[in-house]
């Protein structure tokens, strides 16, 4: 992270004709519309495509695995069907069996009492609600420099650096695990007020409580997100390249790449049921 003197951040701020204290504004407008686009998901339908990449030591993939999954919302909630693997359609055989997991899922959420449908959308939105705990936290975690603007995709963009703020102590279980060790590069849209991308790299090893998983330092995040429509942005690229720890012992380089697209706004009704015919 860079650390810029009290002396660089009031000149830049000055040159770009923004107070410093609009840097935390424009970032506080970005973690409110993006918990607002948050709510906004279960109105869209999606592909999810997952890759796998295994690395050696030089960073070389030496192995790869990649998963096309069909979210769609059945009865309030998500459900995953896998419609491809390595690029390519399943066969007629497992698309088959997939179409009956399916509609045997949908039956039993038609088929649930008022407590047992309560309960499972309850458990929905306590794990939505966990993992976008850490994001409230942002503006309070962070000590932020404004940088020169930039074009991303042909739209404007604020872009700011993000450094750990000394003597937080971050509320969140993720946030306290997390937000002391990484720094954060990010390009909000100047008009929309979206994260359009946001990096971060991890500066000091990080261990996840409750899990046998440790991130080595210079692992890197990148979330880039687009617009979808009427102003709501949605996820486009999550991409994790780790140099992780497994159980402790055994060493793993690894990248996960997901890739979001074809996103259907869902009707008004309770289920919504999207096929893809190949991934």
């Amino acid at each position: 992270m860079m650390r810029r003197a009290v002396t660089c951040v009031v000149l830049l701020a000055a040159a770009t004709g923004l107070p410093a204290q609009d840097v935390l504004d424009i970032v506080r407008r970005a973690v409110e519309l993006d918990r607002r686009d948050s709510q906004s998901a279960p109105r869209y339908s999606y592909l999810q495509r997952q890759e796998t990449r295994e690395l050696d030591h030089s960073g070389q993939v030496k192995g790869r695995k990649i998963e096309t999954w069909n979210i769609v919302w059945i009865e309030g909630s998500p459900y995953r069907r896998l419609v491809g693997r390595n690029d390519q359609p399943l066969s007629a055989e497992e698309q088959k069996a997939e179409e009956d997991r399916l509609h045997r899922n949908s039956e039993q959420r038609r088929m649930e009492t008022g407590e047992q449908r309560a309960r499972r959308l309850g458990e929905w939105q306590r794990r939505q609600e966990r993992q976008r705990e850490p994001v409230k936290e942002v503006p309070d975690a962070f000590n932020f420099t404004r940088l020169p603007d930039e074009q991303v995709d042909g739209r404007p963009m604020f872009r700011i650096d993000a450094a750990p703020k000394a003597g937080y102590k971050p509320k969140a279980q993720m946030a306290s695990a997390i937000f002391p060790n990484v720094k954060l590069h990010m390009w909000i849209d100047k008009r929309d007020y979206q994260g359009a991308r946001i990096d971060m790299e991890v500066l000091e090893p990080i261990s996840f409580i409750g899990f046998l998983l440790k991130l080595s330092k210079g692992s890197r995040l990148r979330i880039e997100q687009a617009p979808v429509d009427d102003g709501v942005w949605l996820p486009k690229q999550v991409l994790l390249t780790a140099a992780a720890r497994i159980l402790l012992l055994k060493g793993l380089n690894r990248e996960l790449d997901f890739n979001f697209s074809d996103y259907k706004k869902v009707s008004g009704g309770a289920t919504a049921v999207a096929f893809a015919e190949k991934p």
